[in-house]
């Protein structure tokens, strides 16, 4: 009996008789649940990221703490890695990642949870995950306050420079870029032969300096290449040669002229003495006015005007100048020129489309008279009414003031909608015009709505905004001004979610600033353009009211 008790003792010690263990669970890799950067969820890209944010990473088990720290980076764009604290929630399953230091502002980081990141039963995350994190911008002043009326007149001098201090030597004319070399521009040196007229008024030069340019200017414009009396887009600023804007756009090109003719019939105004010196200047500017030959433009007697014609191909570019767009003010100078005008009925037919250019639908709340879908980019409001003065000028398709005024209105109400969430649109910072953009150029607006914001587009809308394009200004300059206030006013363009600003300045871009702000303070240029009998005439053959006519 003994014996067999002792057996059975013995049989129950070495656990003969006993079940195996359970084997170790074996690890499961997985994914992370979620995350969230200061409780906004599940984004790749974060924008307004405070300098101190919160991160949790949340796993479907428990977090093997041991690999956590090398798991986890965070690191600055330029370079350099941001010491980290790391806690835990919810049973340890969400990993909580604090930058031990206050992050820099507006810069870029990068967040980088690695596949080395384990479970505690043994598992290794199977997606590594990577956040791109911009941090919120200072809003700080970058310069020390002073009044709207000297920001104003800061904002025309420093970009007045472009057209003084950088205009092509021996042309005096407006180069098309920063980076242009000899290539000056038609257009763009309409506006600057404004930008002349603006600084005398503004006593940033003399009134004898600028005669001296506008002479240098006439001289060149006299002998330079032509077409029909017609401009090309570009010149070469030294020779007077057509630069060819495109393969086949290497000839006249009219809107482009239009605009030079507008800059110059304003200037004419201006110079208004007696005197044996602007005599002359009045002289060679009607010269040039009235050797342009609108009406051959319209192709054979055709109801509609072409924008361009080449010497070699004709006109293969085969463009009609149509409505509504930027270039208005091309059927109010062919109408009244002296020699060379058209009719209504080119107007009519041509731009206007017999009506088909009317819009009349709303947008954000806004009624907008002419044009596409949001009223298109900016310019279309700005080029023609540089000084085309649109309070009061009204025909039978719309009341211009209106048409300015809500197609600004449009996008800025845009903005702060910001359907597409680009970082940084706000009442302070909107407007979408033609302009550079990361890697290229485009022509922004609402229905092509890039991300990029020219300080042209709400500067421009000075006379038809002020209080909405005043926020854009202050905006631009105090807060943005270490990165876009430069030696020609602002920079081209920026994207507050690229992290990126031009390096660029364009004549088309900077004109409109300068010219526009002194319609808003001051009426100036379109007081001049608008005393010209050519144009209150074609206005008036057109069918427009106006007060000036």
């Amino acid at each position: 009996m003994l014996a067999g008790a002792l057996a059975i003792a013995a049989c129950s010690r070495s656990g003969a008789n006993t079940p195996d263990p359970d084997p170790p669970p074996t690890p499961v890799n997985f994914d992370l649940s979620y995350w969230t950067v200061d409780e906004k969820p599940a984004l790749t890209n974060y924008f307004d990221v405070p300098r101190q944010p919160s991160i949790k990473l949340k796993l479907p088990a428990k977090i093997d703490k041991a690999s956590a720290g090398a798991a986890v980076t965070l690191t600055k764009d330029q370079g350099g890695t941001i010491p980290l604290n790391l806690t835990y929630e919810q049973g340890d399953s969400v990993l909580v990642v604090l930058p031990s230091q206050s992050l820099d502002y507006y810069t870029r980081y990068y967040l980088e949870v690695a596949s080395s990141l384990k479970s505690s039963n043994g598992g290794r995350l199977q997606t590594p995950l990577q956040l791109r994190l911009i941090t919120s911008l200072d809003s700080t002043d970058k310069f020390p306050r002073i009044t709207d009326e000297q920001l104003l007149t800061k904002v025309q001098e420093q970009t007045f420079r472009y057209f003084w201090d950088f205009a092509h030597p021996v042309s005096g004319l407006t180069r098309e870029r920063n980076t242009s070399g000899d290539i000056v521009t038609s257009g763009g040196s309409g506006f600057g032969v404004m930008a002349i007229v603006t600084a005398i008024h503004r006593n940033f030069i003399s009134k004898a300096d600028g005669l001296a340019r506008m002479q240098k200017i006439l001289g060149f414009l006299k002998t330079a290449e032509k077409v029909h009396g017609a401009f090309p887009h570009w010149l070469n600023g030294a020779t007077g040669k057509i630069v060819p804007f495109s393969t086949k756009d290497n000839g006249a090109d009219l809107v482009e002229t239009a605009y030079l003719v507008q800059g110059l019939l304003t200037a004419r105004q201006f110079f208004d003495k007696p005197d044996a010196s602007e005599t002359a200047l009045r002289a060679d500017i009607n010269a040039i006015w009235e050797g342009v030959e609108w009406n051959w433009f319209r192709k054979d007697n055709e109801q509609k005007l072409y924008w361009h014609y080449s010497p070699d191909l004709a006109w293969d570019m085969n463009m009609p100048i149509q409505g509504w767009n930027e270039c208005l003010i091309t059927y109010v100078l062919a109408a009244g020129s002296p020699g060379h005008n058209i009719p209504k009925s080119v107007y009519d037919q041509g731009w206007a489309r017999n009506g088909d250019m009317r819009n009349n639908n709303n947008y954000y709340g806004v009624s907008l008279p002419l044009g596409p879908a949001m009223g298109g980019p900016l310019f279309f409001s700005h080029y023609s009414f540089l000084g085309l003065d649109p309070r009061g000028l009204k025909d039978a398709y719309a009341d211009y003031g209106q048409q300015v005024t809500n197609h600004s209105l449009i996008h800025y109400q845009h903005a702060i909608a910001n359907p597409q969430h680009h970082f940084g649109y706000s009442r302070q910072c909107w407007g979408l015009t033609a302009s550079d953009i990361p890697g290229g150029y485009a022509a922004s607006s609402p229905t092509n709505d890039l991300g990029v914001i020219a300080p042209t587009a709400a500067l421009s809308s000075f006379p038809y905004t002020p209080t909405e394009s005043m926020q854009a200004l202050k905006f631009y300059y105090y807060v943005l001004g270490d990165k876009l206030f430069r030696d020609y006013g602002f920079a081209d363009a920026f994207s507050l979610k690229e992290k990126w600003f031009a390096d660029s300045f364009l004549a088309i871009d900077q004109g409109p600033i300068i010219l526009m702000i002194e319609n808003y303070r001051s009426g100036l240029l379109w007081d001049l353009f608008m005393s010209c009998p050519e144009v209150r005439s074609g206005l008036q053959t057109l069918g427009f009211t106006h007060p000036h006519i």
